[in-house]
């Protein structure tokens, strides 16, 4: 097989397919043959690193950005509008252009309301994107662009050059699921979809950016070769045709009255968009009209944004709802009579916490203004009228199970800690089966949700006493899956302590501060009778994860899930699997593509040698693990003058 040809083929059909479904949201294949097809890619750019293509869609998922974002100089200026917020000051702007040309014409388009960038292409290939910055300087955040499925990596031409400015945006549906997880994990959400695109552009990681799903829509040529473009819709169509997303609807407009039509068409519908717009434009056609214009200091003289007024409504809150979420964080929900807003009844808005409603000064039965955050999320503004009552103060006990709740170190949320909360049983029973905690194989979460429902297990001590004959029972299940389940659920309880930490799903305590619990106190009972102080000593944890632990095993329904745990068989030491201590006191930063271990596999060999690891490269790093296409990390520790180790050196420390 000619490697390169079916590497090159692969690409091109991945590609194909990847525009048709984000662009055009069509798609010719089922996404299983996808996924099959970028596999093959991916196993042969493995085995090829030397094929591997700039515009490979393998590329557009995993980099790292550098720790600081390398400036980018524009070489044309990513200008600001100027703000319009009456038709008086759009009749201004007409009267300005037509002095200099009487027979200008318009393109409305809606603003879309994100992150303006821009998109550089060398022979139709992706070269560089970057953020506006302060218009004449930016940064560098091409890692973290390739992950937005929508800018395409090469174009359907390959014009010799061409930069594009783009607004990068998130979806209002993938906002919503943003902000409802962040609530449910008892962070503070983001304000608005801008916000949320901003932060998740700038992230180090790129694969966090991947996550966030973030769109682009493409409005303006900066500079090209190759092609010559004369006016404004002319420069958009040409942008459809190389492949880029537009904004979804641009109008030539004759004059200033039927671009004043446009602005209240756009008005009126920007609620049913599926994106947050915060205004819409009006530019100058003509673009040998625009140089003419020129710019002022600030802004360019071609063009205005018309910005929409929010909507806000009075209304009476009626009630105060406490829920408590899958991790324990309770939210209060504000519950008002109903009102329209951005073309819904809202009924409801989330107050988020305790410090928010001190510092509105909201209690039941005030009058309250109310808008939707972004169009998208409702929000109480601020109190108009109080109607007479007290503040509103948070609950001390669990409204679920009744359990004392905590309030986070250095958080605004108020959080319940206890293992028998009905509220976070399922959750926490998932959590305690996966395979990184309990490994409980055959207890996924569809499973877990039977049992729950069908009354066997209430919480996770349960899973220990469950029967052959209960399982079998069941829909989709029988004897075979039964004894296999049980068998894995037996193995479980051999665990090493660590493993055991880690299931029970303590507030901020990962796999390795679980590890480390195990490793510095040895058994369960002297980890429960540790001190706050006690656990703070260990290397690596904070006065926040101490707390966490101290005040979990400070609970009285704790206590009671060990001693259940115990009782059932589970083992409550740590097993120390430490072969010998060569690499105590190192810390190891691994970086790149590792061929005869797997990331996971190279961590747990330095951690039983007693080293540790670490996600970045620092001053207190000592030796970092360097596989290929190795990126920031390895120049960062070549910088700092870090031992730098191959894979093969790596092989021989372990021997």
């Amino acid at each position: 097989m000619d490697v390169k040809k079916r590497i090159d083929e692969l690409c091109e059909k991945l590609n194909y397919y990847s525009y048709q479904y984000y662009v055009e949201n069509q798609s010719d294949i089922p996404d299983y043959e996808y996924d099959m097809l970028q596999r093959e890619l991916k196993k042969l750019e493995e085995e090829n690193p030397q094929l591997v293509r700039p515009d490979s869609p393998t590329q557009r998922v995993g980099g790292f950005a550098q720790s600081l974002f390398s400036p980018v100089e524009h070489a044309v200026r990513m200008e600001s509008l100027q703000d319009a917020f009456s038709f008086e000051e759009i009749n201004e702007f007409d009267e300005r252009i037509r002095e200099s040309f009487p027979q200008a014409k318009y393109v409305v388009e809606p603003k879309i309301d994100g992150l303006s960038v821009s998109l550089e292409y060398e022979n139709g290939v992706f070269v560089r994107g970057s953020t506006r910055g302060d218009g004449n300087v930016g940064e560098d955040i091409t890692e973290n662009l390739k992950t937005v499925r929508s800018i395409p990596l090469r174009l359907r031409r390959d014009i010799p050059f061409i930069e594009v400015r783009g607004e990068v945006y998130m979806k209002k549906s993938v906002f919503e699921d943003i902000v409802k997880r962040q609530l449910e994990n008892g962070e503070n959400p983001f304000k608005n979809p801008r916000n949320a695109a901003a932060g998740s552009l700038r992230q180090k990681n790129a694969s966090v950016t991947a996550e966030r799903r973030l769109d682009i829509f493409v409005f303006n040529v900066q500079r090209i070769e190759g092609d010559e473009i004369v006016s404004h819709k002319q420069s958009l169509d040409l942008l459809r045709e190389l492949g880029f997303v537009t904004v979804p609807f641009y109008t030539p407009c004759e004059n200033i009255n039927e671009a004043k039509n446009e602005l209240e068409r756009i008005g009126g519908i920007r609620a049913s968009l599926p994106f947050d717009i915060d205004g819409a434009v009006i530019k100058v056609n003509d673009l040998s009209q625009r140089a003419s214009l020129g710019s002022t200091s600030k802004f360019p003289r071609w063009a205005v944004a018309f910005k929409y007024p929010p909507e806000e409504k009075q209304t009476v809150l009626r009630d105060i709802e406490i829920t408590v979420g899958r991790t324990g964080v309770l939210t209060p929900t504000a519950v008002f009579d109903p009102v329209l807003l951005a073309g819904t009844l809202v009924s409801r808005a989330s107050l988020h916490n305790q410090d928010n409603i001190d510092k509105k000064e909201i209690a039941i039965g005030d009058t309250v203004l109310v808008r939707k955050a972004g169009d998208i999320i409702p929000e109480i503004v601020c109190v108009k009228a109080h109607g007479g009552n007290e503040i509103f103060r948070m609950p001390e006990n669990c409204p679920s199970c009744g359990a004392r709740v905590f309030r986070d170190e250095e958080g605004a949320f108020l959080r319940c800690l206890s293992p028998d909360c009905p509220a976070q049983s399922l959750k926490n029973i998932i959590h305690f089966c996966s395979r990184a905690a309990m490994d409980i194989e055959g207890l996924g979460e569809s499973i877990a949700e039977t049992f729950v429902n069908e009354g066997l297990i209430k919480d996770v001590a349960d899973i220990y006493l469950l029967k052959k004959d209960d399982i079998a029972a069941l829909e989709r299940l029988g004897e075979k899956s039964a004894e296999n389940l049980l068998n894995a659920i037996e193995k479980s309880k051999s665990n090493d302590l660590s493993r055991l930490i880690f299931a029970l799903g303590i507030n901020h305590i990962g796999e390795k501060a679980a590890k480390l619990l195990a490793a510095n106190f040895g058994d369960m009972q002297s980890l429960m009778n540790a001190s706050k102080e006690d656990i703070e000593k260990i290397d690596g944890f904070g006065g926040i994860m101490a707390k966490a632990v101290f005040d979990y095993f400070a609970l009285p329904e704790a206590e009671e899930l060990i001693s259940r745990l115990a009782r059932y068989g589970l083992n409550m030491n740590h097993l120390n699997e430490k072969k010998d201590s060569r690499f105590e006191g190192l810390t190891f930063v691994l970086t790149g593509a590792l061929s005869k271990f797997t990331r996971d596999e190279a961590g747990k060999i330095i951690e039983n040698f007693g080293g540790k690891t670490a996600g970045s490269v620092s001053k207190k790093t000592n030796i970092v693990l360097a596989g290929e296409n190795a990126g920031s990390k390895l120049k960062k520790a070549t910088e700092l003058g870090i031992k730098i180790i191959s894979e093969e050196e790596f092989g021989e420390m372990i021997k």
